[in-house]
C-alpha cells in the first residue's frame, strides 16, 4: 500500500477542515436567511386574519350607521388580496417562495374559495348600503354573521401550518447545526492526533540522527524507520551514506590487518634463514645470496609499512570527512 507523505496529508486534512467549515457556514447563513422569510411569511398569514375580522368589523359598523365610507374596507380588501396572492405563488420583491406544501397549498386554496364569496358578499353589501336596500343588507349581514367564523377558521388554519412548518425547519436546523459542529469537533481531534503523530514521527527521526553523530564511525547502524514517505526517503538517504562510511572502513581495516600479517611473516622467515645459516660450514658464499634476499625482503617489508601508512591516512581522511558532514547537519 503505497503511504501518504506529510505534505499531502497536511494539504488533505487542511482542505478536508477548510471545505467542511465553509459548507457548515454557508449553509447555516442560508437557513437562517430562510428563517427571516419564513417571518415574513408568517406576519403576513397572520396579517390575513385581523384584516377578515376588520372587514367584519366595518360591515357591521357601516349597517348600523348607515354611512357610505367604503376607504377601510377597500383598502383591507386590497391588502388581503395582496397577503393570500403572496402565500400562494410567492412576491419575488419580497423574495418570498411560494407555498412550501402540498398540505399549505390545499389550505391556501380553501381560504380563497371562501374568500371570493365573502368578497362577492362585500360587494353586494355596499350596492345594497348605497341603495338603502334594507331587506338585502339585513339578508348580507345574517351571511355574514354565519360564514365570518368559518372563514376565521380557515384563515387561522394557514398561520398554523406555516407556524408549524417553520417550527419543523428550525428543528431541523438546531439538529444539522448539531451534527455539523460534532463532525467538525470529531474531525479536528482526528487531525490534531494525525499531527500530532507526525511530530512524534519527526521527533523520533531526529533523536536517531542524533545518535548517529554521536556514535563512533566504527559502530555506524542504519536507520530504521516506519512512517510517513518523507522520512522514509531521508532515512534511504542517511542508510546509503552509512553503508558506504562502514565498507569504507571495513576495506581499510582488513588490509591493515594483512599488511600487518604480511610483515610478521616476513619477519619469521627472516628469522628462520637467519638460524639456518649459522648452521651452515661454508657461510661466506652463502650470506652474500642471503644479504640479497634479506635485502629484498627489507625492501618489501618497507613497501608494506608505506602502505599501512597509506591505509592510516586513508582511515584519517574517512573520520574527517564524516566529522565534516556531521558538523553541517
Amino acid at each position: 500500500m503505497k503511504k501518504i507523505g506529510v505534505r499531502q496529508k497536511i494539504k488533505i486534512l487542511g482542505s478536508l477542515l477548510l471545505s467542511s467549515i465553509f459548507i457548515v457556514i454557508s449553509i447555516t447563513i442560508y437557513l437562517n436567511q430562510k428563517n427571516i422569510k419564513d417571518a415574513t411569511i408568517i406576519n403576513i398569514a397572520g396579517k390575513q386574519r385581523m384584516l377578515t375580522q376588520r372587514i367584519t368589523k366595518n360591515i357591521f359598523y357601516l349597517y348600523q350607521t348607515r354611512s357610505n365610507n367604503f376607504a377601510e374596507i377597500d383598502n383591507a380588501i386590497e391588502q388581503f388580496e395582496f397577503g393570500l396572492t403572496t402565500l400562494r405563488d410567492g412576491n419575488k420583491i419580497l423574495k418570498i417562495g411560494k407555498s412550501p406544501t402540498e398540505e399549505i397549498t390545499e389550505q391556501i386554496t380553501k381560504v380563497s374559495v371562501l374568500w371570493n364569496s365573502f368578497k362577492k358578499n362585500t360587494k353586494e353589501f355596499k350596492t345594497a348600503l348605497l341603495n338603502e336596500n334594507i331587506q338585502k343588507l339585513n339578508s348580507i349581514i345574517e351571511y355574514t354573521y354565519q360564514t365570518n367564523n368559518k372563514f376565521l377558521d380557515e384563515v387561522d388554519n394557514v398561520v398554523a401550518l406555516y407556524t408549524d412548518y417553520i417550527e419543523y425547519k428550525t428543528t431541523f436546523i438546531k439538529n444539522f447545526q448539531y451534527v455539523a459542529f460534532s463532525f467538525l469537533f470529531i474531525f479536528s481531534i482526528y487531525a490534531l492526533i494525525q499531527l500530532k503523530q507526525i511530530e512524534a514521527n519527526a521527533t523520533e527521526f531526529l533523536d536517531k540522527y542524533k545518535k548517529i553523530k554521536e556514535a563512533d564511525i566504527n559502530k555506524l547502524e542504519p536507520i530504521k524507520v516506519e512512517s510517513e514517505k518523507e522520512f522514509e526517503e531521508m532515512a534511504d538517504s542517511i542508510n546509503f551514506f552509512i553503508n558506504k562510511v562502514n565498507s569504507a572502513m571495513n576495506y581499510s581495516q582488513s588490509a591493515l590487518e594483512q599488511s600487518k600479517l604480511a610483515s610478521d611473516k616476513l619477519q619469521d622467515l627472516t628469522d628462520e634463514f637467519e638460524n639456518i645459516i649459522d648452521d651452515l660450514e661454508n657461510k661466506s658464499d652463502i650470506i652474500k645470496s642471503i644479504d640479497k634476499s634479506e635485502d629484498i625482503a627489507i625492501e618489501s617489508s618497507d613497501n608494506l609499512i608505506k602502505t599501512t601508512k597509506k591505509l592510516n591516512d586513508l582511515k584519517k581522511q574517512l573520520d574527517n570527512i564524516l566529522k565534516v558532514v556531521q558538523n553541517k547537519d
